[in-house]
C-alpha cells in the first residue's frame, strides 16, 4: 500500500511499520492468489456489496464519513485486486478476462458515485490519507471475503483522533456567552469525591454486570423494585398546591439526601412535579432537563405552577431566546447534538430526563449526549441530583437498564461504580453463593429505584382528574396556524373599530360581544376561507402525530388507552402513526355498524395485543364501556363541557378499579388553550347549578362565541 498506512510516530517507526505492511500485502496477495473464487465469494462480491452500499447512500443524501470510509476502501481494495489478477499466473486467460470484466464493473459504480459526490474524487488518489477507521474497515472486508491476513494488517495502528463532525454543528446562544462573562469561575464541588473513588477489593476480580441484571429475573422473590421511603411531615408545597401522599414521600427523601434516582411510576402519579420539587428541596440549581420535544412547553409551565419563583427557559433551534440566567433550562433529545457542547460546561447541579427508556440504545446519537452530559455534570459536582423519569424502565430486556444506570453513575461500560459496589461489598456474598441475587436486587434498589403504580397509591389520587399536556405546534403547519389566527384577529379589530365608529357611545365589552357575534354568524355560513371552525380542524390535524406519539408512549408505560378525536382525519393519522410504531389499535367510528363496533369493543377489553381504541368524540362518547383502560388521551378539543365529560366516562364507569386520568393535549399559543380554560369554566357553571358550588363561572354559555370575544379582548388590550 505504498505510505499509505504510516503513522506519525517517528520515521524509525515509521519505516518498520511500513516494512511490515508491504510484507502482510504481498503475503495477503499469495493468500488470495491461492483462492480461486467463483462468482458468490472471494474479494469480489464483497467490494460488489461495498459499492452497492455507497451507491444506495449517495443516492439518498449526503454521505455520512462512514460511507466515504467505505468508498475509499472499496477504491483500494479494488485496486489490490485488479493488480493481484493481472500478475497471478495460476489464472488461464479466459478466466482472467472474466475477473477483469467483474472489476471493470465494479469500477463503473464507483465512477458512477463519485460523480454524484464529486468530493470523493479526491479520495481515489493513491495518496489521500487512510483513517484507522478505514484501515480497519479493510480489515473487515478482507476477513469478511476469507482473506488470512497477517498479524500487522489485523493490528490497527491508531491514529490522532480526526476532530468529530457533530462540532461543526455546535451553537452557543449569546445569552449563554453573557452568563459566562458575568462568571466565568464556577467552582466544582469535589466534597463527595473521597467516597466516589472508596477502594474495593473482595469483588473487584469479579465480573457483575450481567449478574446484576439477573438479579432482576431471578432475585425478585415477589418483591416490588422500589426503594423504602420516608414518611413526609407535610403535603403543602411553597405556591397553592398540595402533594400527593407518595410525591411527597419522594421529595423527603431528597431532603434526607439521597441524589440519584430511578423514578418509574406509573404515568398519571405526578413523576414532573416530584422531580421538580426534589430540584427545590436539593437546592440543585441551575438543573438540566431532557425531555421529549411532545412535553417540553408542558416542562415550563410545571416549572412555574410547582416552584413559584424559579425561573424556566425551553431551548428552541439553535437557542437564540434562551434565558442562559434561568433556574431551569429544558432542552428536547432531538436538538441535543447543537447544543452538548455548552450545556457539559454550564455548571449544572441537577440532571434531569424525562422518558429515560430513549436512552436505552447505548450506539444511538442521543444516548451518547445523555451519558456524555451526565458524566460531565457528576465530574463537576459528585452529589449532583440525578433522576431518570419512565414508566416503562424496560421495553425489551433486562439490558435495557444498562444506559439508565450509566447515566445515574451507578456502572459504567464494564463494572459498578464505587458507591453501588460498597453495597454489593457489604454483602459478603459473590455471584457464585446462592443469596447472591436476591441481595444484589436489593442494593441496586436501594440506589434509588422508585416505582409505585396507580393501584399501590389509589388511596392517594382523584378518582379522576383531568391533566393538560401543551406542545408547540414549531412545524411549517404550526406557523399557517398561527399566521391564519393573526389574520382572524386583524379583522375582528378591524370589524371592531367600523362598528366603533358607528355606535362611538356604546361600551367596549358591548360592542366586542356584537363583533364576535357577526363573526361567528358568517363563520357559521362559510364553506370556503379561514374561520374559528377551520382554524380548530386544523389545529386538530396538526396535533394529530404529536397527540398519537404520547398516546404510544402511554401504552408502552400501563397498557390499554383510549384515544378520543373529533375527525375522521385525526383519527386516520393517529391509526397509521399506531402502525408505524407497532401498536394495534381498533377504531370506533360513527359509520360502523352495531357488529362491528362491538366486535371493536370486545377486541380491545379483550384482546391484550391490543392497546389504543381510536374512538370518535361524538360517536363513541355515549353508550360504551371502555373500562379495560384508566387512560383516555383527548386529541381533541370538544366545544362543550359536556361532551368531554361523556367520553371521559366512558373509561370513569362503575367496577373501574383504578383512578382515571384523561390527557388533553392543548396546541400552545394558539386558540386551543383558549377553548381548554372555557370548557374548564363551563365544568364550573355544571358544579354551579347542578351540584350547588359557589365557583365563579363566565356567564355565557356559547364557547365559540367566548373564543371569539377573547381573541379580540386581548387584541384591543395589546393596541
Amino acid at each position: 500500500m505504498q505510505g499509505d498506512y504510516v503513522a506519525s510516530t517517528g520515521q524509525s517507526e515509521s519505516s518498520k511499520r511500513s516494512t511490515r505492511q508491504r510484507s502482510a500485502s504481498r503475503t495477503s496477495s499469495a493468500q488470495r492468489r491461492r483462492t480461486r473464487p467463483g462468482d458468490d465469494v472471494g474479494v469480489i462480491p464483497v467490494l460488489a456489496r461495498a459499492a452497492r452500499e455507497v451507491e444506495t447512500a449517495v443516492q439518498k443524501g449526503p454521505l455520512k464519513p462512514a460511507n466515504r470510509a467505505r468508498f475509499q476502501v472499496a477504491a483500494l481494495l479494488l485496486r489490490e485486486e485488479r493488480a493481484r489478477v493481472k500478475a497471478d499466473t495460476s489464472l488461464s486467460d479466459a478466466e482472467r478476462q472474466n475477473e477483469q470484466k467483474r472489476l471493470d464493473g465494479l469500477a463503473g459504480i464507483l465512477a458512477k458515485t463519485a460523480a454524484r459526490d464529486t468530493s470523493l474524487i479526491a479520495m481515489l488518489s493513491e495518496d489521500a490519507p487512510i483513517t484507522a477507521a478505514a484501515k480497519a474497515l479493510r480489515r473487515d472486508l478482507l476477513l469478511a471475503a476469507g482473506v488470512e491476513l497477517s498479524p500487522d494488517e489485523l493490528i490497527i495502528t491508531t491514529e490522532p483522533k480526526p476532530v468529530d463532525k457533530q462540532v461543526e454543528k455546535q451553537v452557543v446562544p449569546a445569552s449563554v456567552r453573557q452568563m459566562q462573562m458575568s462568571n466565568p469561575f464556577l467552582a466544582p464541588d469535589f466534597s463527595a469525591v473521597a467516597a466516589q473513588t472508596t477502594p474495593v477489593s473482595r469483588l473487584a476480580n469479579w465480573e457483575l454486570i450481567e449478574p446484576l441484571f439477573r438479579s432482576f429475573e431471578y432475585g425478585a422473590g415477589g418483591g416490588a423494585a422500589t426503594m423504602d421511603l420516608p414518611e413526609a411531615g407535610s403535603l403543602h408545597t411553597q405556591g397553592d398546591l398540595e402533594l400527593m401522599r407518595h410525591q411527597a414521600r419522594f421529595v423527603e427523601e431528597v431532603r434526607q439526601g439521597h441524589r440519584t434516582f430511578l423514578l418509574a411510576d406509573e404515568p398519571g402519579l405526578g413523576k414532573t412535579a416530584q422531580a421538580l420539587l426534589a430540584a427545590a428541596a436539593s437546592n440543585s440549581y441551575p438543573l438540566l432537563v431532557v425531555v421529549p420535544n411532545v412535553v417540553k412547553t408542558n416542562w415550563a409551565r410545571e416549572v412555574e405552577r410547582w416552584t413559584p419563583g424559579r425561573s424556566a427557559t425551553v431551548v428552541h433551534g439553535d437557542g437564540n431566546d434562551v434565558d442562559a440566567f434561568s433556574d431551569v433550562v429544558i432542552v428536547n433529545y432531538e436538538i441535543l447534538d447543537r447544543h452538548v457542547g455548552w450545556l457539559s460546561r454550564f455548571g449544572f447541579k441537577g440532571m434531569v430526563v424525562d422518558e429515560a427508556h430513549f436512552i436505552k440504545n447505548l450506539k444511538s446519537e442521543r444516548s451518547k449526549h445523555v451519558l456524555a452530559l451526565s458524566r460531565s455534570i457528576r465530574a463537576t459536582y459528585p452529589r449532583a441530583l440525578m433522576i431518570a423519569l419512565t414508566g416503562t424502565p424496560l421495553i425489551n430486556s433486562i439490558e435495557d437498564f444498562r444506559a439508565i444506570w450509566q447515566f445515574l453513575g451507578w456502572i459504567d461500560d464494564k463494572k459498578p461504580l464505587a458507591p453501588l459496589m460498597k453495597k454489593l461489598e457489604d454483602t459478603g456474598l459473590t455471584p457464585a453463593d446462592p443469596g447472591f441475587f436476591a441481595e444484589a436486587r436489593r442494593a441496586v434498589v436501594d440506589m434509588g429505584i422508585v416505582r409505585r403504580k396507580k393501584v399501590d397509591v389509589a388511596a392517594d389520587i382523584p378518582a379522576r382528574r383531568i391533566a393538560d399536556i401543551p406542545v408547540e405546534l414549531d412545524d411549517e403547519f404550526g406557523r399557517s396556524i398561527r399566521a391564519a389566527e393573526a389574520a382572524l384577529t386583524a379583522r375582528l379589530l378591524d370589524r371592531f373599530r367600523r362598528v366603533r365608529a358607528i355606535k362611538p357611545d356604546a361600551s367596549t365589552e358591548d360592542l366586542i360581544r356584537v363583533v364576535a357575534h357577526a363573526e361567528l354568524e358568517e363563520s357559521k355560513g362559510q364553506n370556503t376561507g379561514e374561520n374559528v371552525f377551520t382554524m380548530v380542524r386544523r389545529i386538530g390535524q396538526a396535533k394529530a402525530t404529536l397527540a398519537a406519539d404520547y398516546t404510544a408512549q402511554l401504552a408502552r408505560s400501563v397498557g390499554k388507552v383510549v384515544f378520543f378525536a373529533k375527525h375522521i382525519d385525526v383519527m386516520d393519522a393517529a391509526e397509521e402513526h399506531f402502525e408505524r410504531v407497532g401498536l394495534k389499535s381498533v377504531s370506533i367510528r360513527g359509520d360502523q355498524s352495531p357488529k362491528a363496533r362491538q366486535e371493536a369493543i370486545d377486541a380491545f377489553s379483550a384482546d391484550p395485543e391490543v392497546s389504543v381504541v381510536v374512538a370518535s368524540l361524538t360517536a363513541a362518547g355515549v353508550g360504551l364501556n371502555l373500562q379495560a383502560a384508566s387512560n383516555v388521551v383527548l386529541a381533541e378539543l370538544s366545544w362543550t363541557n359536556a361532551e368531554q365529560t361523556q367520553a371521559i366516562d366512558r373509561v370513569h364507569r362503575i367496577g373501574q378499579e383504578l383512578p382515571v386520568t384523561a390527557w388533553r393535549i392543548i396546541a400552545a399559543h394558539t386558540i386551543d388553550a383558549r377553548i381548554a380554560e372555557l370548557i374548564g369554566s363551563k365544568a364550573g357553571l355544571a358544579a354551579r347549578a347542578l351540584d350547588g358550588s359557589d365557583e365563579d363561572v363566565a356567564g355565557e354559555s356559547n364557547i365559540q362565541l367566548e373564543a371569539l370575544s377573547s381573541l379580540l379582548r386581548e387584541a384591543l388590550e395589546r393596541s
